[in-house]
């Protein structure tokens, strides 16, 4: 048997025990979790900082807190979630009482990502454990001392059998993939989402796909065009722009072209400096071949320039 089947054999014995579908199970086990992030919080700003050089300010702000708040949200209403609810009955059942109660899938699979490594790792894992599954996750490869980091965090938190990290290159993520999970959790690119909806329809695992699309913004002659200068480029510029929502073009009307851009030129200059390669603090693009392909996208156009 090979380390991704045990693996997924081994959850799926310990889930079958019906010990995750106790809340107060679950419960503890969050609680857990925010023990060990903020145990871990210096190592994980520390992570951060080496795959994406991300600053200690937008480390926490764009993935730690957003964790603890997923993390105290689903504390909060983790009861309530679980509750049995009565519901209509049809009409044609006139003598029936309709009941949902919430059952657990099993073990999950979580494949993350590498702009956001940390939050898009636990936001899905908060879930997972709060409606009562086992999980495993597996770490972009591509942030690698992110990756170590959720491994050694998850390994003291929980036991193996519950909660496990699987770290790798694409082949660790293909081993996974062959093998019969019970809901699967990607963020990632669309070319790889195809590859993940296909190993899951040979099982008929259910699937969430977080992809990547398009996020215009629109500016129309009425709009703050200081504020909206302010809130473009915190949202194109937070991790040097490697954000699923972040602005990707604009839509301005004539009127107002000119002047936004004047703002947002003045916007960029404020918040980073004359040349933003001298601000210590400004992320980096992941790696090479994605800086390379980025800067393709600039080839032969200029300032002003509107892309074909």
């Amino acid at each position: 048997m090979n380390q991704a089947k045990q693996l997924v054999y081994t959850q799926r014995k310990f889930f079958n025990t019906g010990k995750t579908k106790q809340v107060q199970y679950r419960i503890q086990a969050l609680k857990d979790l925010r023990q060990g992030i903020e145990k871990y919080q210096q190592r994980i700003l520390d992570a951060l900082r080496a795959d994406l050089n991300k600053s200690e300010a937008e480390g926490y702000g764009s993935e730690i807190r957003i964790v603890l708040g997923e993390l105290d949200h689903a504390l909060e209403h983790l009861r309530d979630w679980a509750a049995p609810r009565t519901v209509p009955t049809s009409s044609v059942m006139p003598d029936a009482v309709s009941t949902i109660y919430p059952e657990p899938y099993g073990v999950a699979l979580i494949i993350a990502p590498w702009n956001y490594p940390f939050q898009l790792a636990f936001g899905p894992l908060i879930g997972a454990i709060a409606a009562g599954n086992c999980a495993v996750i597996k770490p972009s490869e591509l942030t690698p001392a992110t990756s170590r980091l959720i491994y050694d965090l998850i390994q003291e938190v929980y036991p193996e059998e519950y909660i496990a990290v699987r770290e790798g290159e694409v082949e660790t993520s293909t081993a996974l993939l062959n093998e019969k999970f019970d809901y699967i959790f990607f963020t990632g690119s669309t070319g790889v989402g195809r590859i993940v909806m296909k190993a899951a329809a040979e099982h008929l695992t259910p699937v969430t796909l977080e992809l990547g699309g398009k996020s215009p913004a629109i500016v129309h002659h009425d709009a703050d065009l200081q504020r909206a200068a302010q809130r473009l480029v915190r949202g194109k510029f937070l991790n040097a722009g490697q954000t699923c929502v972040a602005p990707d073009y604009l839509l301005v009307h004539e009127q107002v072209y000119d002047q936004l851009m004047e703002q947002i030129q003045a916007e960029v200059h404020d918040k980073f400096g004359d040349d933003v390669m001298q601000n210590a603090d400004f992320p980096h693009i992941v790696n090479t071949r994605n800086f390379d392909r980025l800067a393709s996208f600039l080839a032969g156009e200029k300032s002003g320039d509107c892309a074909s």
